[in-house]
């Protein structure tokens, strides 16, 4: 009999993985019904999806690992590093989905009220939430939309030697700004960005990734907090908010 394994739980979503199944429970059907079509559309591997019961969506197992995990040093190649990032291009490059994303207004509103609660709450120094506040206002500029993953987290790009074998999680995929995939991607693992800028195959603005990083990192010590998550583990999106208040 084969064992279930808790891939990820908190009270939003929960994936549980029966040997080479995982099952998805999101209390919010909108997030899997987005999950699906996006993966319908995107030009690059996802998974199988073999059937969905509310609230459970069923997909197959990716082949391969994961690019690597936030807070430890990758050990995949930089041919692999560069094949995420070419993939990255073909998801950009694809047309449109047709729901929208979030507003430069709607995301300056929610990185004023998640820098408010940061320092009413006393979780981080004043100076470190100012700094990169202002790091991260290169960010919050107009944008040409493309098709963007949107939670392009580096574990959730699996890859098989140098080769891209499926791309997970796509419920937060949506209109965006494709240098926010990017930074997404190379979070706590800045090392790699130089090979995934060559595999994406065009110029891009490495002060606006940087502005990124601070955004979402910025963004995510609440929600990581409040699910029981640590932001303060080594590489991760406090040690990013204190490198990039170094760095700049």
């Amino acid at each position: 009999m084969e064992a279930v394994e808790v891939v990820v739980a908190h009270h939003e979503r929960a994936t549980l993985r029966v040997g080479e199944v995982f099952l998805k429970i999101d209390a919010d059907q909108r997030n899997t019904d987005v999950e699906v079509d996006a993966m319908a559309m995107a030009p690059i591997p996802t998974p199988e999806v073999l059937w969905r019961k509310p609230p459970v969506l069923a997909l197959a197992a990716l082949p391969g690992t994961p690019l690597g995990h936030l807070g430890v040093p990758s050990t995949a190649s930089s041919a692999a590093w560069f094949a995420a990032g070419t993939a990255v291009r073909m998801l950009h490059d694809a047309p449109l989905p047709p729901w929208p994303g979030r507003s430069v207004d709607d995301l300056t509103l929610e990185l004023d009220g998640e820098c408010e609660w940061l320092l009413t709450n006393g979780v981080l120094p004043a100076d470190l939430v100012a700094h990169n506040r202002r790091i991260a206002e290169a960010a919050l500029r107009s944008w040409a939309p493309v098709f963007t993953h949107c939670d392009l987290q580096v574990a959730h790009v699996f890859v098989d030697g140098d080769e891209v074998t499926g791309v997970l999680d796509w419920s937060e995929a949506a209109r965006g700004d494709a240098l926010y995939d990017l930074a997404t991607l190379t979070l706590g693992h800045e090392e790699h960005l130089g090979d995934v800028v060559a595999g994406y195959g065009t110029d891009v603005d490495l002060d606006v990734i940087s502005a990124w990083w601070s955004l979402r990192s910025l963004r995510g010590v609440r929600w990581l907090v409040e699910h029981g998550f640590d932001p303060n583990a080594p590489r991760c999106e406090v040690d990013v908010l204190r490198t990039q208040a170094i760095r700049h």
